[in-house]
């Protein structure tokens, strides 16, 4: 019986997000693509299948994976709702506990939405779906719709897996994502606390945490990245010499990376002038100006420029 029951849930994962919703929805909202998200799948067919209810009957899911929610993006929603109403109904279950209550499976937005615009009433679609049902599908909607943070997309994938005996391959063909896309994102649930905080945060991206994975000054090296506003290239850079333990190397490359821009600018317009590397170290309104040579024509070549620009003053340059 339970290898029959995890070969059904493997088909309904290889099937898609509308298997758990039932055929009729799955055929009315069928896309191009096959990659339908819930939203999709609650089309406009859908809607005509759906009910009305009060909106105080509805009850949020505890075991929700999106922990934050944009209130930004909320108010944008609010807005089309009272222009429009809502065109997607919001799918249920019969909640568990609360005999007319209802527990949300996927649309929480909507429903937040709804009541900052004072409706009264949303329309839904009950679903007869178990525990387990329910949370698989509210990972693989939340994921679906690329707005997680990094962490809560990366403990998403983890449950799926750590639950629901999904393999990182499976995933990857129901959610339209590469397998190394999940394995990197997964990465991230090995930062510290500290530096989750930051990506939860917005402080860092996700491409700046596995920058810092295995670094030992991690924490030390994200408030660097932070405060001087590295992108990840850069942090890549600083966590290489953070890892090598060099403290004069990782002293050095945060020099460099917090030079002014506009050094670097005059630096790179001489050098294409030239033809040669020009190095700038500027400390105020003092600085040395180099460059660098690799042959003697190279050195005549530099020396017949002054010449010509000195000429006229009589000062003329010698080897």
């Amino acid at each position: 019986m339970m290898a029959a029951d995890e070969g059904k849930r493997r088909a309904s994962l290889g099937r898609g997000l509308s298997a758990l919703l039932g055929d009729d929805i799955a055929a009315a909202a069928a896309t191009p693509t096959g990659e339908d998200t819930v939203d999709e799948a609650l089309s406009a067919e859908a809607l005509r299948q759906s009910k009305t209810i009060p909106i105080e009957f509805l009850k949020p899911n505890p075991d929700q994976p999106r922990k934050r929610f944009d209130d930004s993006a909320i108010d944008g929603l609010v807005n089309s709702i009272q222009e429009k109403g809502i065109l997607q109904p919001i799918l249920v279950r019969q909640h568990p506990s609360e005999p007319n209550a209802y527990e949300i499976v996927a649309g929480e937005r909507r429903w937040r939405a709804a009541q900052r615009a004072q409706l009264h009433e949303v329309p839904v679609i009950v679903k007869d779906l178990s525990d387990s049902d329910t949370l698989e599908l509210a990972l693989i909607e939340n994921i679906h719709r690329e707005d997680l943070t990094p962490l809560e997309e990366a403990e998403g994938y983890q449950r799926l897996i750590d639950e629901f005996q999904h393999t990182q391959e499976a995933l990857a063909k129901v959610l339209g994502k590469s397998r190394s896309h999940i394995a990197n994102s997964m990465r991230l649930l090995g930062l510290s606390d500290e530096i989750k905080s930051m990506l939860d945060d917005g402080l860092l991206s996700a491409g700046h945490g596995r920058a810092l994975i295995g670094v030992p000054n991690a924490e030390e090296l994200a408030h660097e990245v932070i405060a001087r506003g590295l992108n990840v290239r850069q942090t890549e850079q600083l966590a290489q010499e953070g890892k090598k333990g060099d403290k004069k190397a990782l002293k050095k490359i945060g020099k460099k990376l917090n030079r002014d821009p506009n050094v670097e600018a005059l630096e790179q317009s001489l050098s294409n002038n030239l033809g040669m590397k020009v190095q700038i170290a500027s400390k105020g309104e003092k600085g040395k100006l180099t460059i660098q040579y690799e042959n003697l024509d190279q050195l005549d070549d530099i020396i017949e420029r002054l010449n010509e620009e000195m000429g006229a003053t009589g000062n003329v340059v010698e080897m």
